[in-house]
């Protein structure tokens, strides 16, 4: 998981807040409140889920709920990747 979050990190901080790691935002900070994210920065990040992280996005899960903080952002993947890791034992 801290894998995970550090790469979103890493991802959040080159790309909205362009390399500025003096910024200082918390896990918990909600990214669109605090103007690091706009719609158009939502779908950058479901892109990076997607084509880095391996994480498949339904556009119903495109919510504040799964998308708008580290912390948030970091549980989804989790849970979505342990979900696809469970799944291909199964079968």
């Amino acid at each position: 998981m801290d894998e995970i979050r550090l790469k979103l990190r890493a991802f959040i901080t080159d790309n909205f807040l362009f390399g500025r790691v003096d910024e200082k935002l918390s896990d918990e900070d909600s990214l669109i409140e605090n103007g690091v994210i706009d719609s158009t920065g939502v779908l950058q990040l479901v892109s990076f889920l997607e084509d880095d992280c391996g994480v498949r996005v339904e556009d119903d899960e495109i919510v504040p709920d799964n998308l708008d903080s580290l912390s948030r952002l970091t549980a989804f993947a989790s849970r979505k990747l342990n979900l696809l890791e469970r799944s291909a034992m199964e079968v």
